[in-house]
């Protein structure tokens, strides 16, 4: 075993990692734009406690994690904030010789499917919608959703199925 490996910070890190990496992720995926970055940053998180040279001064560590993940989200953030616009010259081009090409509106795109979406979950009954949008919006897992809506962990996985299953086969309007 390294040096490395029995450090405190270390211990502490794979404690932390073990007990707190599901909602690690979700904390970072909620305060991103783009909930892809969140593993990247929970990287640099675990990469933080790493470094510490005291990990077991760290009374709390899951006070401590959101700490810092709130830290390397806010840097995230600061650093986006920064960075230059793209200028991407042969969009332009494209659009100028085509003046009379209509372009897909990615804002509308994004509206128009969000419409539709709202309307499959109004057909869905209201026991499956709630148990879909737990799972794919706010990311619980299927006890956390079992205990949310007093269901059995089997009904609630019985209705994700039934609700991915009633969706594919609805007609979009």
């Amino acid at each position: 075993m390294t040096r490395a490996e029995s450090s405190p910070a270390s211990t502490l890190a794979a404690a932390v990692f073990q007990r707190y990496d599901v909602e690690l992720h979700r904390y970072l995926a909620r305060h991103l734009r783009r909930p892809q970055d969140a593993s990247d940053l929970a990287q640099e998180v675990y990469l933080r406690l790493l470094r510490l040279e005291r990990g077991e001064l760290v009374r709390q560590p899951n006070a401590y994690l959101f700490f810092v993940a709130s830290q390397v989200v806010s840097q995230f953030k600061m650093r986006a904030s920064t960075s230059p616009v793209i200028y991407d010259s042969d969009l332009v081009a494209l659009r100028t010789e085509n003046p009379a090409q209509p372009q897909a509106d990615p804002v509308d795109a994004n509206l128009q499917a969000q419409h539709q979406l709202e309307q499959l979950l109004r057909r869905l009954p209201p026991t499956h919608r709630d148990v879909l949008i737990l799972r794919k919006r706010d990311g619980l897992s299927w006890r956390e959703i079992a205990s949310t809506l007093g269901l059995s962990v089997h009904t609630v996985k019985k209705y994700l199925h039934d609700a991915r299953a009633r969706i594919s086969t609805m007609e979009w309007e």
